[in-house]
């Protein structure tokens, strides 16, 4: 592969901002619902909500559409993503130990796992996996892929699962909807060449980062740089990432510096920017309290009253506090 076609390909990463902008343009109840969820973020940010304590439990359901023997992934490849999944949420990625000094004590686990699910939507016992055959050469960011009728697969309750589809996806590695959107197209869409350790994984894209990445954002976190291009007065909502002028690409030497942000500079080993897998390895507490806000309204049905009536109080007990 050409440099220049290695480029564009990192460039492609992550197709979850255009497909964002396009249900803003085209769904008013979308643009409602965005900011309804980004409002409760907010209050729960002012109000300082204590974090979540109890791990929360995530049923995954991955489809895989393939029209070659080659993109139906097996069972094992499947497995290695979840597994990657847990490890990078539960802050348990041996490669945790390269996070720079000057973050660590920011590095947050997400109290966030994840299993391939063991009862369907009938509540017949599953491997959490749907394998579909399909006519279609390749799926793009149309959602196509989560239809039956499409050539796709139908997507399993989202306020139940996680909707996982693998699929020969171009031009992008993956893409996620934010939470707020339609349950029917709810979830993460990951090439087959990006998804998961070994198999078809191809480097530099080969250690399960793009769903990690892509469950980030069902998980309403934004990039890291804010998605301003390299203006640098982007804003990912989170207070504990750097400012930083645009995505990071490859494997960038510590420190990056831009927009001004030295004498640390980027944060572009977080799992939010653009770099390769092996360059990204963290999360942040401040991403990890967006994604409480998220569990606790847009994601609440994957909580327990119990939980979820714990991390309101917290709000309440925060604003009493700043009051």
């Amino acid at each position: 592969m050409t440099t220049a076609v290695t480029d564009a390909r990192r460039r492609q990463r992550c197709g979850t901002m255009p497909v964002h902008h396009q249900m803003i343009i085209s769904r008013p109840d979308y643009a409602i619902a965005r900011s309804a969820i980004e409002n409760t973020a907010f209050q729960r940010k002012t109000a300082r909500a204590p974090r979540r304590t109890e791990v929360v439990t995530i049923p995954v359901v991955v489809h895989v559409v393939h029209r070659t023997e080659e993109e139906n992934i097996s069972t094992e490849q499947i497995e290695s993503q979840i597994r990657v999944l847990n490890q990078d949420y539960r802050k348990t990625n041996p490669d945790a130990e390269k996070i720079p000094a000057v973050w660590r004590d920011i590095a947050a686990d997400t109290l966030i796992e994840f299993k391939l699910a063991d009862t369907d939507p009938s509540g017949a016992p599953t491997s959490g996996v749907v394998r579909v055959r399909t006519s279609r050469e390749r799926f793009g960011d149309d959602d196509a892929v989560k239809f039956t009728d499409k050539g796709g697969s139908d997507a399993w309750p989202a306020d139940r699962y996680l909707n996982i589809w693998v699929c020969n996806l171009q031009p992008w590695l993956g893409y996620a909807q934010f939470p707020g959107g339609a349950p029917e197209t709810d979830g993460v869409v990951v090439t087959y060449t990006a998804f998961g350790v070994g198999g078809t994984a191809k480097a530099p894209f080969d250690l399960g980062r793009t769903t990690t990445h892509e469950v980030g954002h069902w998980l309403n976190l934004r990039h890291i740089w804010g998605d301003d291009d390299t203006a640098c007065y982007g804003d990912d909502f989170v207070s504990d990432t750097p400012n930083q002028g645009g995505p990071n690409f490859g494997e960038p030497t510590f420190p990056t510096v831009s927009c001004g942000n030295a004498p640390n500079g980027d944060m572009f080993m977080n799992f939010m920017d653009y770099t390769d897998d092996r360059a990204m390895y963290m999360f942040t507490k401040g991403q990890a309290e967006r994604m409480d806000a998220c569990l606790a309204e847009a994601r609440s049905s994957f909580l327990d009253e119990e939980v979820l009536s714990e991390m309101w109080r917290g709000v309440s007990r925060g604003a009493t506090m700043r009051a």
